[in-house]
């Protein structure tokens, strides 16, 4: 998911919670054994199981004291393009945590960046182009992925994955929307004006923009589920910034095709974006099974604003987990008790793990809903 916004593995940051005991490398652990119920499987389908699943947005990565070793020198792209070590660091919060999913270490910028249309990662920026899009002309710039060249070391890091985690793996991809973001911005933006201006102004060009980078991200998502992922993630990051009507407009189609080309690999559909509680009914209407839902809207309003067509995902605020325990504890069960047993409910942060978060914090939050979580389907009246 991207390093400025919700990339949940690789954002980078000189601050990092320290902590003693870190995870074991590769060569020291058991094998992994398959899951003998996937709980995260189970919640995406809003079935009742034994307890409600947990795993944390940016779960890897900068707040873990193992990372850095694993990370190494170069760009956060060179340890995305190994896929040894793109292996080991989505599997280091799995062994730490003990949560119920693992997501790949990527980030939704690096299919654009394996077309070659000229994005890279700015350490403590985010995604940058040295030459942002601005006409028709650099169309042509997004060529179609064929993500057996261009994406070979991720289909490697997949097929590791599945190998050797004993929960299922999350793909992921970016939607349109936030790519367009940041191609058209250039970098990171706080008013996206450059964006809504094409967007308003020449919309011919915004569907066909938005039109190749669906296919790319339609052959991003196609070739991890083919490679064994068991379930995908769409980061619409910044569609929170856009009126519910330009939304529903400018943006929903493509997401709906998107979602429409995956159905019939049978995996779960996730869709999440910050600050889109006016627009989580239109995200679940573009065929999502799961909306994730930020700390801004609570679950319960949540599930009335979706028509509980969805299961939901979220959404303690991460800055929380900064706190005291005490503190942490109490909002963690806030948000289990907002839920009231539905079964539909995958516990996550409402956004990505901090980079000065304490990892003991995150151990006793999935600690905590794994016993307190109930997800029977019997609600209280």
């Amino acid at each position: 998911m991207d390093p400025c916004g919700l990339n949940p593995n690789v954002a980078e940051s000189d601050t990092v919670a320290m902590v003693n005991s870190p995870s074991k490398p590769r060569s020291e652990q058991a094998p992994a054994q398959p899951a003998t119920t996937p709980a995260l499987l189970r919640a995406a389908r809003q079935q009742p199981g034994d307890r409600v699943p947990v795993w944390f947005m940016r779960q890897a990565g900068r707040s873990l004291p193992e990372y850095f070793p694993v990370r190494g020198e170069g760009t956060i792209l060179d340890a995305i393009q190994d896929a040894d070590r793109a292996t080991e660091i989505t599997l280091q919060p799995v062994r730490r945590y003990g949560v119920d999913a693992a997501i790949l270490f990527s980030d939704i910028v690096t299919p654009i960046w394996a077309v070659g249309f000229g994005i890279d990662i700015t350490p403590g920026v985010g995604p940058e182009c040295e030459k942002p899009f601005a006409s028709a002309d650099d169309l042509e710039r997004l060529r179609p992925l064929d993500p057996d060249k261009d994406l070979s070391f991720q289909i490697e890091t997949v097929t590791n994955l599945v190998s050797e985690l004993p929960v299922p793996l999350i793909g992921f991809a970016g939607a349109p929307f936030t790519l367009a973001a940041y191609l058209i911005e250039g970098k990171p933006s706080r008013d996206y004006g450059k964006v809504k201006s094409l967007m308003a102004n020449d919309t011919e060009l915004w569907h066909k923009l938005c039109d190749r980078l669906a296919d790319i991200a339609i052959a991003t998502l196609r070739s991890q589920v083919d490679a064994g992922a068991a379930a995908v993630q769409l980061f619409d990051s910044w569609a929170g910034a856009l009126h519910p009507d330009h939304y529903r407009r400018y943006v929903a189609p493509h997401s709906e095709r998107i979602m429409s080309e995956l159905a019939d690999l049978g995996v779960p559909r996730f869709h999440f974006g910050v600050s889109t509680g006016e627009l989580l009914d239109q995200m679940a209407g573009v065929g999502a099974d799961v909306v994730g839902v930020d700390w801004r809207t609570s679950i319960s309003d949540a599930r009335m604003r979706t028509g509980g067509k969805v299961a939901l995902q979220g959404n303690l605020d991460p800055a929380l987990c900064l706190g005291s325990w005490e503190t942490v504890e109490r909002e963690v069960r806030a948000v289990l008790a907002n839920n009231n047993g539905h079964p539909g409910h995958i516990f996550n942060l409402g956004h990505g793990v901090l980079p000065q978060t304490n990892p003991e914090i995150l151990e006793r939050v999935v600690a905590l809903v794994h016993e307190e979580g109930t997800a029977s389907g019997s609600t209280a009246a």
